[in-house]
């Protein structure tokens, strides 16, 4: 792959590293561009944050001293994350790999065939407007008061004339679009924490030693957590994972496709995407 190819892969896979709730990633950060709610009849526009590393083509070739310029301009935009349990993160990522071909993609492809799309952009948004209480803590949290506002009015109204958030009205009635997704690991982010160092977890994906704490921490804002037994919060959440993932089946592959090594691939943008995040 030349490095052209790489800046494609960067750009193109901020959507595949989206759809994971930041809260449990089970490779929704690879598959699922961001757990996002559109309204019970028209899909919520999902927030763009494209991870831009190459710069649009120009009709003349730059001269030589471009590519130096454009090149070093690259080097300072990567992010650098430490990555010492590579042997073992490299294992998970083929494991977890394995299971989306072997045992995630038959069955989201079954449950997106027999399920219509309205319906599976209903049950999107109700688990968008279930997880209300983690971005609205975490929006005061990083002193973003006016958006947890905004998050707040979205669920009164949704919850009650959007019939418990299957339906959007906010946005389609009031004009209220959904503000950006925050989570505990950009609240940390913002509050100096660093990365720390690069973690694959089984079933999870991605994260970071930061982003793990944040997970781990997300749990207790989330309803389904309290929700008893416990075999009926995981069925929820894999309700929840399953349908999310049926809007995104084929990315994957297509990122897999174009990347030389898909692990470093899948590393190097999933640290840019979320460093974008906190950046927002």
């Amino acid at each position: 792959m030349r490095k052209d190819d790489g800046q494609m892969v960067l750009r193109g896979s901020d959507t595949i590293v989206r759809s994971f709730d930041m809260k449990p990633q089970v490779w929704a950060i690879v598959i699922l561009s961001l757990m996002t709610a559109g309204c019970a009849v028209s899909e919520k526009n999902p927030s763009s944050n494209h991870v831009a590393l190459a710069s649009d083509k120009s009709a003349e070739l730059p001269a030589v001293d471009d590519f130096g310029l454009l090149e070093e301009e690259l080097t300072k935009q990567m992010i650098e994350v430490e990555d010492p349990l590579e042997p073992l993160n490299r294992t998970m990522y083929y494991v977890n790999d394995t299971l989306y071909f072997s045992v995630l993609k038959p069955f989201t492809q079954l449950y997106k065939n027999i399920t219509p799309e309205p319906a599976r952009i209903g049950i999107r948004n109700f688990f968008h407007n279930l997880t209300m209480p983690i971005r609205f803590v975490n929006c005061h949290l990083q002193g973003k008061s006016k958006v947890a506002d905004t998050e707040l009015n979205r669920f009164l109204i949704n919850t009650t004339a959007g019939i418990l958030g299957f339906g959007d009205p906010a946005k389609d009635r009031h004009g209220l679009e959904p503000p950006e997704d925050e989570d505990l690991g950009q609240t940390l982010a913002t509050y100096g924490l660093d990365n720390g160092f690069y973690i694959v977890w089984p079933l999870l994906g991605p994260s970071t030693v930061r982003d793990s704490i944040g997970t781990v921490g997300g749990l207790f804002l989330n309803p389904v957590f309290y929700v008893e037994p416990t075999e009926a919060a995981v069925s929820i959440s894999a309700v929840k994972f399953t349908n999310e993932s049926s809007f995104h089946i084929g990315e994957y592959e297509t990122f897999k496709a174009a990347s030389l090594d898909p692990y470093v691939a899948m590393r190097e943008v999933y640290i840019q995407y979320r460093n974008n995040q906190i950046k927002e």
